[in-house]
């Protein structure tokens, strides 16, 4: 009886111990998104700033000199290969990374597509010796040539590769989907042989440089979206729409009505159609081909980069 008792309670003891060890485990948070830096030692003209820490204010990013990607992948169980480099706005000054980075991430993330949310210099930030031209713009082509590279570690395709901006974001992804390159990258590597123009692009209140596009023949597809309220972008957003489809760029444009700026991906706003702007990003998405498989191809009908 003694050994029974004895077994007992050696089992009722073991049992305690793992509940308690499921309950730890289940406490433990999440590992942090991966930071993939684009120039490991540094972006050309910032290398006396390299490794220096950005500064975060309540998710609002600033002082940033080693530009960067925060892989946010899509669920195994639907992941279908799209990627899309996201770049946050903030007027050049901060990035909105919360609310037009990772949220966006995990909107993508839903349909199956890897995000990457981009980490770039700002021109306007108090001190910068930046340019958006120059440097900002170079930080986003770099992105697309770095994942492009790095596709098969990432399990996406690089001919399914998109860029979204917000903004500040949204001149960036003008400036690199339907303006010519300006040159080559001064410092050269096995990455800057990539192409950086993008499979397609969408564009969400995007700012005014970039627009008229100076390449709009050469463009890929877009998506772009604006309120119609929207003083700054709704204008370029209406101009830039005008001039791809006159290009023959396969173009769909959403403005929303009594809305401003900044309504991110739908949570700023109780208007139920700005809520729901995202899935008919989701749609665009899916009627393209984006969100299928196509053996290292772009979807039918869509020009190579």
């Amino acid at each position: 009886m003694r050994n029974k008792s004895t077994t007992m309670r050696s089992l009722a003891l073991a049992l305690t111990l793992l509940a308690v060890q499921a309950g730890v485990q289940a406490q433990t948070p999440a590992a942090a998104p991966a930071q993939l830096r684009l120039w490991p030692d540094g972006a050309p003209g910032a290398e006396k700033r390299h490794n220096e820490p950005e500064k975060n204010d309540n998710s609002y990013l600033s002082n940033i000199h080693d530009p960067s990607l925060t892989l946010m992948r899509a669920n195994p169980r639907h992941a279908n290969g799209a990627a899309v480099i996201i770049v946050p706005g903030g007027g050049h000054r901060i990035l909105v990374f919360q609310n037009e980075g990772v949220v966006a991430a995990k909107s993508l993330n839903r349909v199956g597509v890897t995000a990457f949310v981009l980490k770039y210099r700002l021109a306007r930030d108090p001190g910068s010796t930046y340019s958006i031209e120059n440097d900002a713009a170079a930080d986003l082509r770099r992105a697309v040539r770095w994942v492009r590279a790095h596709a098969g570690e990432y399990g996406v395709d690089p001919q399914r590769l998109g860029i979204m901006g917000f903004s500040a974001g949204g001149e960036l992804v003008s400036l690199v989907a339907d303006n010519p390159e300006p040159s080559p990258p001064a410092r050269q590597d096995a990455v800057d042989k990539l192409s950086a123009r993008p499979d397609f692009q969408i564009l969400v209140y995007p700012g005014p440089l970039g627009s008229p596009a100076k390449s709009a023949q050469n463009a890929p597809p877009a998506f772009i979206v604006a309120g119609s309220n929207d003083k700054c972008c709704m204008p370029p957003a209406l101009s830039l729409y005008q001039q791809l489809v006159g290009a023959g760029v396969s173009a769909e444009l959403h403005l929303y009505a009594d809305t401003d700026h900044a309504f991110n991906m739908g949570q700023r706003s109780e208007r139920l159609s700005d809520v729901h702007w995202p899935d008919r990003l989701a749609d665009w998405l899916s009627d393209g081909g984006w969100l299928i498989p196509h053996n290292g191809q772009a979807p039918q009908g869509v020009p190579a980069p």
